[in-house]
């Protein structure tokens, strides 16, 4: 297979890949994550067996990262306003309270695990900057709890 037909396939499989299953997934995010599951940690391969049965394995692999790299270089371009509102979106489909969320995102920061493989260190350090300003934002919005009385 030359480069250039490997080019091609893979641009059709990352079409392939928008139209039946990222088109259902609304926000950025959301995709990020998604696609960074797709990921074996311990390879930095990406599966997608329906994917790969109608290209090839290693297609779907390059098709399932430039997809991962769309997303991200979507979520770095947003402003902190679209962050917000992404992380709300989000929030509100993992059917996870907000005050749990925001307190394992703060704690855990998964969000490091999302970026895909050859990102810039720069560029994400960026976006996780603006992830922690996000949380802090959605931490101040929370309802506060009122403390119980002193015995």
């Amino acid at each position: 297979m030359t480069r250039a037909t490997r080019r091609i396939d893979v641009a059709q499989a990352a079409s392939d890949l928008r139209s039946r299953t990222l088109a259902d997934i609304p926000r950025s995010l959301d995709r990020l994550i998604y696609l960074a599951s797709m990921r074996d940690y311990n390879t930095g391969l990406y599966y997608h067996d329906g994917l790969a049965s109608r290209f090839t394995q290693e297609v779907a692999c390059e098709a399932l990262a430039d997809c991962h790299r769309e997303a991200f270089s979507q979520l770095v371009g947003c402003s902190l306003r679209e962050l917000v509102s992404q992380m709300e979106g989000y929030i509100d489909s993992t059917h996870t309270s907000p005050r749990d969320f925001v307190a394992a995102w703060k704690k855990l920061e998964p969000y490091r695990v999302a970026v895909p493989v050859e990102t810039d260190p720069l560029t994400a350090q960026l976006l996780f900057s603006s992830f922690k300003i996000a949380l802090a934002i959605l931490e101040a919005r929370l309802p506060s709890i009122p403390l119980p009385p002193s015995a």
